[in-house]
Parts: structure tokens; sequence; C-alpha cells
């Protein structure tokens, strides 16, 4: 037997290791492989956040990924996402198997889910879990008018802990997103209350630089070391502050061209020995893909173009610091 032909390819991998994983759904969660891989290496896994190729169907979704560079999707299973709830337990898999077929192990989702007793969050889970996925996006929330922030805080730490509880059955990780703007986890710090009553192994925080910038200013290493603990996988992007229609706001950049200091978020980062999934979210002009539109007004090459030239950008700044 040839030496070439004793080895499994990646994409033969892949769907070993999704088959095996599909006949065990229901194992406790331990993590040491995926932990101790990404701190013993200097490389990034970084998958593309699957709302800008909305317009592509499953397969050509997972070519274009992979052509373009990627180790994988982060997949939208959510409202309006690539496959919807409803649809998971049929979906799902068709959307996995393009993805095996491409080298594209499953790892993350991004999804709307935050009530472990809604029927269809579990179903949503269950479905994942026994496909391969290790990580995924929670939905966000918000503070009621009605109750104050604490009383907030201690409603939403109770129901992560149900949730952790739910993805510990699945063997999952759920990461709830900062995200710049009235949303809980705004100002990072507001997390805190709600996770610490967790064990932190199931559920913590998706870190997002971009957002975190946006409403830190210059103190969100403040932030990225109170919150580190939590940090289970982290969403990349740039913007910088301009002017729309006379007004201020945060405008979407290509990766470097904005902001986000990336050479002390990267030296951070490997001080902390923080090494997670990574989504790259690449919302500045892909002619409607950035906003996930179904038609785009681009051709798609050069909405690959950008993507490619983002992930490079990405994997030389992380690979340059020391």
């Amino acid at each position: 037997m040839s030496e070439k032909s004793s080895k499994l390819s990646r994409r033969d991998f892949t769907k070993l290791s999704a088959t095996a994983l599909a006949s065990i759904p229901f194992l406790s969660f331990q993590n040491p492989f995926l932990s101790t891989l990404n701190e013993s290496s200097n490389e990034l896994s970084v998958h593309l956040f699957s709302k800008h190729l909305q317009f592509l169907n499953y397969n050509d979704m997972a070519e274009a990924a992979a052509n373009i560079g990627f180790n994988g999707l982060d997949l939208t299973v959510r409202r309006k996402g690539h496959v919807l709830p409803n649809n998971v337990e049929e979906d799902l898999p068709k959307a996995v198997e393009a993805m095996n077929n491409f080298g594209l192990p499953p790892v993350m989702m991004s999804t709307n889910i935050w009530d472990a007793n809604k029927k269809l969050n579990d179903t949503v889970l269950k479905t994942a879990s026994q496909l391969g996925f290790t990580h995924y996006r929670t939905d966000w929330l918000k503070y009621a008018e009605d109750k104050t922030i604490v009383e907030a805080q201690k409603e939403y730490a109770q129901q992560a802990v149900a949730l952790e509880e739910l993805n510990k059955k699945y063997g999952l990780i759920g990461g709830y997103q900062n995200h710049a703007g009235k949303h809980v986890g705004a100002p990072v710090w507001d997390l805190l209350p709600i996770l610490t009553p967790t064990k932190g192994k199931n559920i913590g925080a998706q870190y997002d630089i971009r957002h975190a910038v946006v409403e830190g200013g210059e103190s969100w290493e403040l932030g990225l070391k109170r919150v580190k603990p939590y940090i289970n996988s982290i969403v990349i992007k740039d913007f910088k502050w301009g002017k729309v229609n006379g007004k201020w706001k945060p405008v979407n950049v290509p990766l470097g061209e904005g902001m986000v200091d990336f050479k002390r978020y990267f030296t951070l980062l490997k001080k902390y020995k923080i090494n997670v999934p990574v989504s790259l979210h690449i919302e500045h002009d892909l002619g409607g893909a950035e906003k996930g539109k179904n038609k785009i007004t681009i051709p798609q090459k050069e909405v690959f173009t950008k993507m490619k030239n983002d992930l490079t950008f990405l994997r030389n700044a992380w690979k340059n610091i020391e």
C-alpha cells in the first residue's frame, strides 16, 4: 500500500469523526482534546460566519468557504438562517454533509437559543450534538423596562444555569456574544453576574472585540481581563466611527483599517492562553452579503476576494505576535 493511500484525507477523517460523534450523542461534556490542541498551536481555527453566504446553497456555501481557506463555517441555525430551527432535523444533516464533503468539520453555529425549557431549542441542540458540533452562540438578551438591571441579571443567571445543564447533556458549549447597544453584555462587565453562578464550562462568553471597543473605548482591556475565564469562542471584525446621514455611528471596515488594535488584542489573547474557535464576521460592503441578503449586487468573485483579504490579515496578524 502506498503512503498516499494509507493516509486518511482531511475530508475522510471529518466524515468518520462526524459519524462517530453522531453515534454517541449524549456524552457529558469533556473537551480536553480541543483545549490541548488550541493551547499548543500557534494556528487559529477560523470559521466564516455563514450569514455572509446566504446567497448560496449548502454545497456552494461549503465549497466557497473551503476554497477561500477557512477551517469551517459558523453556521446560522436560526430565524432567517441557513438552517431554520423548525427544519433542523431534516436540513442540518444536509448542511453538515455538504461541509464534510469539502473538509469543513461542524464546529460552530449561531442560534436564537436561550430558554432551556423550550422543546425546539432542545431539538436543535440534540441534532447539532449528534452531528458533531461543539460550540454555538446563544440568543441575545435585553433588559425589560419593568425590572431593575439587578433583578434581570438574577433571572438571566438562573436561565444560564439551566441552559448549561442542557448543554452538558449534549456535550455542547454555549457562548453569549457581547453586542454594542442596549443588549445585555454590551458593557461586558454585566455578564459576570449572569455567568458567575454557572460552572463556566458548558456556557460562557463569545467575545467580540469590535463590539467591546465600540462600548469600551480604551478600557476594553479591563473587560477582556475580567471576562477571560468564560471566553469559549471569539468574533473578529473591525470598525471606525463615521458620520452616517449626519449622525456619528460605528462603520464596519476591512480588518486592519479600523479602530481595533489587533496587535494589542492578540498579544493579550496569547498572554492569557486564549486560543478558541474564531468566527470571522465580514460586515463591510459585500454587495449585500454582509447583511445576509439572498441576492448580491456585486460579482461573487469580488465578495470572495474581500473575504480572503480579511482572512489573510487575521492569520498574519496572529502569526506575527510572538
